[in-house]
């Protein structure tokens, strides 16, 4: 089983809002409380039009731009502050580890996700994600980013199995859904908001929650 790791098995915007704290706290004085609603929305807004960049200084100098800080901040230090405090932010659901555990025992668990590869990997670490899982494939790492089927190619080779033989959930329709199923693989989406499917991209399942994985496990 093949795992997505963004608002998949962990909640992204939950991670965004706390670390829009953190900023508060590191980088601003006295803010009303008004503002910080407008500079929370904005500080999204940032941070989904450069979502899945890795060059965060993307979504933290215009931010700061808009909303000048105190003192000046550089580039290196904008990147830094994201890379440090964003793995910090997230958090798993003690149900989640144990669901995990249970899957362990008789499947073969692993994680395709892109971004960068040292926030991705403190992102697991510091969730205590790493000791459920047998393999972490990161876009960065590895050369290709989903929705390329090279990289889920690159994950059965490394697990050494079949795609007909593997399920892969994900919560976007064309970066998890379509890819994986361009290799063959079932495809899961991970549709915890409700979304409607717009697309013409037809998953295997759809799920709202990850226990409901199980009515497709044989």
């Amino acid at each position: 089983m093949l795992f997505d790791l963004d608002d998949t098995l962990l909640d992204r915007e939950q991670a965004i809002e706390k670390l829009f704290l953190v900023l508060l706290e590191k980088f601003y004085e006295n803010i009303k409380h008004t503002n910080k609603n407008e500079m929370l929305r904005r500080f999204k807004e940032y941070d989904k039009k450069n979502y899945g960049i890795n060059d965060k200084t993307r979504v933290l100098e215009p931010f700061f731009n808009e909303f000048p800080t105190k003192r000046i901040v550089s580039q290196y230090d904008m990147q830094d502050f994201w890379n440090t405090n964003l793995p910090l932010c997230f958090s798993v659901d003690e149900t989640i580890l144990d669901f995990l555990s249970s899957l362990k025992e008789q499947y073969q668990l692993a994680i395709i996700t892109n971004g960068s590869t040292e926030r991705q990997y403190a992102k697991i670490s510091n969730t205590n994600l790493n000791n459920y899982f047998e393999e972490v494939f990161i876009s960065e790492e590895v050369g290709f980013t989903k929705p390329d089927r090279r990289i889920f190619e690159v994950a059965l080779n490394k697990l050494n199995i079949q795609p007909e033989h593997v399920l892969f959930i994900g919560d976007d329709l064309e970066k998890d859904i379509e890819g994986c199923q361009n290799a063959n693989i079932k495809g899961i989406w991970f549709n915890s908001l409700s979304l409607e499917n717009h697309t013409d991209i037809k998953p295997y399942a759809e799920i709202k929650s990850l226990k409901e994985l199980l009515n497709y496990l044989s």
